[in-house]
């Protein structure tokens, strides 16, 4: 198997040629090994690589894959969330990595990360920079940004990935590829483990398919009665990637929920994308639900504060000396709000959450589908969102001498809000959201950012094959590595 082939077959591909026999085991790990020692050293995307375990007969079984250094824990490999702190090896599978297993899939490596999972870039200290293999000058996005990376470069054709905030949807967006949030629930890590982020964040894959994305799907979804939000599992009817039933009510918006710039590159992708749902029967009108997107980030980042004091917590509580120069500044700024986050703030906060689901299941009783862009421009440059060590230095000394700590958070983080503010309505409301390549900004991947109701991943799979299918598509695959 050449490289160039095996680069250019999804999950579903590999795993019929290697199940028909057309292509051997040994074949495809070379090919990907090959493509991993070409691109990796230039991209930064796996940062540790893993012994495969026995492969397992399952729908993916022989696929390479690799799974995020978050969340997705490999027995006896390190664990460490892009940070220098966590050092320990995991003491057994996660429940979805094992899922993945029992596909078949086939886990090569782990794939970088900003520290906690808490940017939509992808830069941390301790691993470097991951680049975007269509520009090496920008970034993948984040925090699933190697993951993004590793898949558009064609290293693995499927990988693990997890939204927080759109951790899969904005890295999706920057890279050309298919990135799903599913519905809160849909996929846990396994018990202890399912109420990460309050619920706000999911793991789940970046995929260059549709039909990678549905299968995936398929076979990650677990009910788990014992988890802190079961959801039941979708029938095997839910993953026909047919055109949808019926005639949709489509509404879409073209403005920043948070009255930030939006491209019109961004805004040009949603126009041509809604038109094209007309022609094919449906209805639409420019509509966006009653939700202050404001109060919602604040909400958002109150959560943020008061989970990064936790996790600092429990590595005291483990022995680990966490002072300020173990973490980096996001991290840092964020556990030290969380000092002075009290229970009621936090609980009102997570009020505001469930007031927003509710008002949300209220505009999809009206629409089937909600799209806005998934990121409001092309990628950033790297290191553009990384504050020097003067900016760090200032913010650390303005969080110590008081004020409004939430206020500096905000602060801190409007860079990177203007480039994704479309994404974080989805992980607070709990509903499933799916980036899909079918828009550029000059000459760079964009994607558009589709949502539905609670449990309706059938509508989005549906969707967004109606565009795999159509001229709107934008995906490309990076011929050789090299900048724009």
């Amino acid at each position: 198997m050449r490289v160039d082939e095996y680069r250019n077959m999804d999950a579903t591909a590999l795993a019929a040629g290697l199940k028909s026999g057309d292509v051997r085991t040994a074949e495809v790990q070379a090919a990907a090994e090959k493509t991993i020692q070409q691109w990796n050293p230039l991209l930064n995307a796996i940062v540790r690589r893993v012994q495969p375990d026995v492969e397992q007969d399952g729908p993916f079984a022989g696929v390479p894959f690799v799974v995020k250094d978050i969340s997705q824990a490999i027995k006896g490999v390190r664990l460490s969330a892009g940070s220098k702190l966590l050092t320990a090896p995991a003491a057994a599978d996660s429940h979805l990595v094992r899922k993945w297993r029992q596909a078949g899939l086939r886990i090569i490596g782990q794939t970088n990360t900003p520290e906690f999972g808490l940017k939509n870039i992808t830069e941390p200290k301790t691993f470097g920079a991951t680049r975007n293999p269509h520009d090496m000058n920008r970034s993948p996005g984040g925090s699933s940004g190697g993951a993004a990376a590793a898949v558009a470069a064609g290293m693995v054709p499927a990988a693990g990935a997890s939204d927080g905030g759109g951790s899969i949807r904005i890295p999706a967006s920057f890279s050309g590829l298919v990135g799903l949030k599913p519905t809160r629930g849909r996929t846990p890590v396994g018990p202890g483990a399912g109420r990460q982020w309050q619920g706000a964040a999911i793991d789940f894959v970046l995929t260059r398919t549709v039909r990678d994305c549905a299968s995936l799907l398929q076979a990650s979804q677990t009910f788990q009665p014992e988890a802190a939000f079961p959801w039941p599992t979708l029938p095997e009817a839910a993953f026909a990637l047919r055109d949808p039933a019926k005639s949709m009510r489509i509404a879409f918006s073209l403005d920043s929920p948070v009255g930030t710039t939006v491209s019109f590159e961004a805004q040009e992708s949603v126009r041509r994308a809604v038109s094209f749902l007309e022609e094919q029967g449906h209805a639409a009108e420019e509509q966006q639900p009653d939700i202050d997107g404001r109060s919602l980030m604040r909400n958002y980042y109150t959560m943020n504060a008061g989970e990064m004091r936790s996790v600092v917590q429990q590595l005291e509580q483990a022995g680990l000396s966490v002072d300020g120069s173990g973490l980096e500044l996001e991290s840092w700024m964020l556990q030290e709000a969380g000092r002075y986050v009290d229970a009621a703030a936090y609980s009102n906060s997570l009020k505001s959450w469930d007031e927003t689901a509710a008002r949300m299941q209220d505009f999809h009783d009206t629409f089937d589908l909600y799209i806005t862009p998934a990121t409001a421009s092309r990628a950033p440059l790297t290191g553009e969102l990384t504050k020097t060590t003067e900016e760090e230095e200032r913010m650390r000394e303005r969080m110590l001498h008081g004020g409004d700590r939430l206020e500096l958070i905000e602060e801190m983080f409007e860079p990177s809000l203007c480039y994704t503010p479309f994404t974080q309505l989805a992980n607070l409301s709990g509903q499933p959201a799916i980036s899909i390549p079918a828009g550029s900004d000059r000459g760079m991947p964009l994607g558009i950012q589709v949502m539905a109701a609670k449990g309706r991943e059938d509508l989005l799979l549906q969707t967004a094959s109606l565009f795999e299918r159509s001229f709107l598509w934008t995906q490309s695959l990076p011929a050789r590595p090299g900048n724009k």
